[in-house]
């Protein structure tokens, strides 16, 4: 197999067991991550890798169902990861009214009113970077550094479907009533098409999906 090739931050990745056939790749930033990410679907859609799951996190990927991981596993320290984006997936566009209990907090940390919240928040193309808490939620990367937002002091022990919150470097939009501390600043229009275990795949947003925020009047 040919090792990936150009550059990005991330320092030397480092290959560890998880399982008879797995290997957790840990990458040291999230950057890093997304292109390992990107790095090993290409190789799943070209043939040159056998893999039943790629799973990312926010510094890790775990690939599992490899017929040699040790082989695998003896190469990966020495990638050189591409920055390409080429195989990132589809855009989705999700409708949102910015009616959130937070909005006003929200547009004081980052020091705009609340009207200007909505602008910043939808002239952003964000990615999907990984998945988790719970069944369809999808934690969203875009959000420049500056806008980067404190969670809660105190969770809500129930956040109500269709929430749009904002916590730390991520956007997220809570696919069914749960606890969360993040900040909400919105509501999506329709949450149920966030998952559907009927659909494949089940959930809207999964890694590599770019998604869009739309305003709308409720």
């Amino acid at each position: 197999m040919t090792a990936p090739q150009n550059t990005t931050s991330g320092g030397r990745l480092k290959p560890l067991p998880a399982g008879p056939r797995g290997i957790l790749i840990d990458c040291g930033t999230g950057e890093a991550a997304r292109a390992c990410y990107r790095a090993l679907q290409a190789r799943r859609v070209n043939g040159s890798l056998e893999a039943t799951d790629l799973v990312p996190g926010a510094t890790t990927v775990l690939v599992d169902g490899v017929e040699e991981p040790e082989l695998l596993a003896a190469e990966i320290p020495g990638w050189v990861l591409t920055d390409d984006t080429g195989h990132v997936g589809e855009t989705v566009e999700i409708p949102v009214c910015y009616d959130g209990p937070d909005l006003e907090a929200v547009a004081r940390i980052w020091g705009v009113d609340p009207e200007a919240v909505a602008d910043i928040h939808t002239s952003v193309e964000y990615e999907a970077t990984f998945c988790g808490f719970t069944p369809g939620f999808a934690y969203l990367e875009g959000l420049p550094e500056h806008y980067h937002t404190p969670r809660l002091e105190e969770p809500r022990t129930a956040v109500p479907a269709g929430s749009v919150a904002v916590g730390g470097p991520y956007t997220g939009v809570y696919p069914r009533t749960s606890p969360g501390g993040w900040r909400l600043i919105a509501t999506m229009t329709n949450p149920r098409r966030l998952w559907h275990e009927h659909r494949e795949p089940a959930a809207l947003l999964v890694p590599g999906t770019r998604v869009r925020f739309v305003k709308v009047s409720i």
